[in-house]
């Protein structure tokens, strides 16, 4: 069986993260979203086929041509249209029947493998609380697809397409015969459609494991933290005597770990990586390649991207920093707001609450501050900007 696995797509939503590399290449537990994604269709998918497009190199260069021993086929969209023409890409090489996920979520083996074993053409779905927010899937009484719609004010039901599918080969002459939709693209649902037109079956397989789509920055916290919360205990860098390493730490080979730091699992150190002396590291957070966390230094539930630098007397909680950003000295994170509401964030230009009571802020590659620099919680900094010494900056602030 082929895995076709999508992951073309910028991620807009995602910015400033996604301004240097493609969404799935972003970072949770210390390994790239799209690797998740492989891992849990390694019990089912003999051939993987990755559909690329925005920086695609940059996905060749971290997957090569085999994951754990199977086999990865690329091919490119040259034109981001929707879900059906990202899957119809891989016509050209794709002559059996194929499970389809995309390269952005968190899922468990279950999902990919009760596809496989569904037969035939096939749709996931999982029940959530709002299914206004979602395609919300009908049911017949043979447990197949009767309808799909759109983010309805009154859904028949309370299961939600989580874009997951499986396909026999003949689904790509559906393909093209969708038509694009008033968004301007090639929806799948559409083509699920016409293939009801024609008589076709489509099982509804009804997940109810794990399943994260990762579009937005704080969602990419979430995927991190559902990570590492089965990381385990595995210590091979050098870790000084006089430091402290408490609960599920991971400190790889090459990493260093010095005197009178305190480590509180769940973290990952990558190697590379030097953290101390005297800094506190705790709370769901991966320490990339080569970061430096130095003395005084907190560092709580965050992910630090590669060749990130906290030197010195700085608190960074629940927060995203991105390739190269170097934090001046007295740095603080707000991560909580003063009348105790979830944080918001500007997202495409429209202002979305998180849901979360803790969030700190995302820092594009290369961002730079001063000493004594204050971020306010939910700000967004873009790639490559410099913040002036004693600046506190309370809105996002573009490249």
């Amino acid at each position: 069986m082929y895995g076709v696995v999508l992951a073309a797509g910028q991620g807009t939503r995602m910015r400033p993260l996604t301004d240097f590399r493609p969404k799935p290449l972003l970072p949770a537990g210390g390994r790239p979203l799209l690797e998740h994604v492989f891992d849990a269709c390694l019990d089912v998918v003999d051939e993987f086929v990755v559909v690329i497009g925005y920086r695609g190199a940059d996905v060749i260069d971290q997957l090569g041509n085999e994951y754990r021993g199977v086999p990865i086929t690329y091919v490119e969209q040259g034109e981001p249209a929707g879900t059906a023409h990202a899957i119809g890409q891989a016509e050209s090489v794709v002559d059996e029947r194929f499970v389809v996920l995309n390269g952005d979520v968190l899922v468990d083996p279950a999902l990919p493998t009760a596809l496989a074993d569904a037969g035939g053409h096939a749709i996931a779905t999982t029940p959530v609380s709002d299914p206004t927010s979602y395609g919300v899937v009908s049911v017949d009484a043979d447990s197949s697809l009767e309808a799909i719609v759109e983010k309805p004010a009154d859904p028949p039901t309370n299961l939600a397409n989580v874009g997951c599918y499986a396909f026999e080969p003949e689904v790509f002459e559906y393909i093209e015969r969708t038509a694009r939709s008033e968004r301007g693209e090639f929806e799948i649902t559409e083509t699920l459609e016409l293939l009801l037109d024609d008589g076709h079956e489509i099982s509804v397989v009804e997940y109810d494991g794990q399943w994260l789509d990762v579009g937005r920055p704080w969602e990419l916290l979430s995927a991190n933290e559902r990570v590492l919360a089965d990381i385990g205990r595995d210590v091979q860098g050098d870790v000084a005597d006089g430091a402290k390493l408490e609960g599920d730490v991971v400190v790889e080979e090459g990493a260093t770990v010095r005197e009178g730091v305190v480590i509180e699992g769940p973290v990952i150190v990558k190697s590379g990586a030097e953290i101390g002396p005297n800094a506190y590291v705790r709370g769901a957070t991966a320490i990339g390649p080569d970061v430096h966390v130095g003395h005084g230094v907190e560092v709580k539930n965050s992910i630090l991207m590669s060749d990130a630098a906290v030197p010195h007397l700085s608190y960074v909680g629940d927060s995203l920093l991105g390739r190269d950003v170097n934090l001046g000295a007295g740095t603080k994170v707000a991560n909580l707001r003063h009348d105790d509401a979830s944080v918001q964030m500007t997202v495409k230009g429209e202002r979305v609450d998180t849901g979360r009571r803790k969030l700190g802020v995302v820092l594009g590659d290369e961002v730079k501050t001063g000493i004594n620099v204050s971020l306010n919680a939910g700000v967004k900094v873009g790639s490559g900007v410099g913040i002036e010494p004693g600046k506190t900056v309370l809105r996002d602030v573009e490249n």
